[in-house]
């Protein structure tokens, strides 16, 4: 009689992770690569060029300088002042009282957010204070402006804006629930970048550099996030630890 072993049990499972409610790290870091790189390209350009624009962006100026008619002059100088000022530090804190479940989770939020857009207003000027490009000609101007073009702020300023509150959004309602949310958000941050083309405030490629740049920076601050603020399911108050 041959000795048998303990009966066979059920195979033991490997714990599975627990889910992820945001991009992974690769993708993240696919983003911000591409968008570093053409980026510095847009940079080098200006830097070579000591700020004298192509001949698209000239044109293009050259169009909205041509069309500054009522009533899109004054509903695109209403749009391009939500680019700048305080209300996109009242997305920023509308996204992190959405992000946190409690009130010490909202507090943290609040001030990640709004350091994420802080630091990103002074890393737009301090690049635009060492590229020191021109603006357009002031006589085609119909807006308000100050200082250089490249990077454009209101172009980076409402897109960091849009991308916290839609971060704060998605951890609300989660992404799948939040993607309408994120289309207004994105046509919004559009808009604002090109009232500045429109209003001839700002040469195109200045718009572009300012999205490129805050997209960038939001990539950054994903990677980030669970450093600063613990990951959470939709509607369950209790952090993850995916």
């Amino acid at each position: 009689m041959t000795a048998s072993g303990p009966p066979p049990g059920p195979e033991p499972q490997a714990a599975r992770p627990g889910p992820r409610h945001g991009p992974g790290t690769r993708p993240l870091l696919t983003v911000a690569a591409v968008c570093v790189a053409l980026f510095t390209a847009a940079a080098v350009t200006v830097s070579v060029r000591h700020g004298v624009p192509l001949a698209p962006e000239r044109a293009a100026v050259h169009w909205s300088a041509a069309h500054h008619g009522e009533p899109l002059r004054s509903i695109a100088r209403v749009l391009t002042a939500t680019g700048t000022g305080t209300v996109p530090y009242l997305l920023a804190v509308l996204a992190g009282l959405l992000a946190g479940r409690d009130a010490r989770g909202r507090l943290r939020a609040v001030g990640c957010a709004v350091l994420v857009l802080a630091v990103g207003q002074a890393i737009r000027y301090g690049l635009m204070e060492w590229l020191a490009r021109p603006r357009p000609p002031a006589l085609d101007w119909a807006g308000p402006a100050s200082g250089y073009a490249f990077p454009s702020g209101h172009a980076t300023t409402s897109a960091l804006a849009a991308g916290i509150l839609a971060w704060g959004i998605a951890r609300r309602i989660g992404p799948v629930r939040a993607r309408t949310w994120w289309a207004v958000l994105a046509v919004w941050a559009a808009g604002v970048g090109l009232t500045r083309v429109y209003l001839a405030v700002h040469w195109p490629g200045d718009v572009v550099g300012g999205w490129l740049l805050a997209a960038t920076l939001l990539c950054l601050a994903l990677l980030l996030e669970p450093l600063a603020v613990p990951r959470t399911r939709p509607g369950n108050a209790r952090p993850t630890n995916s």
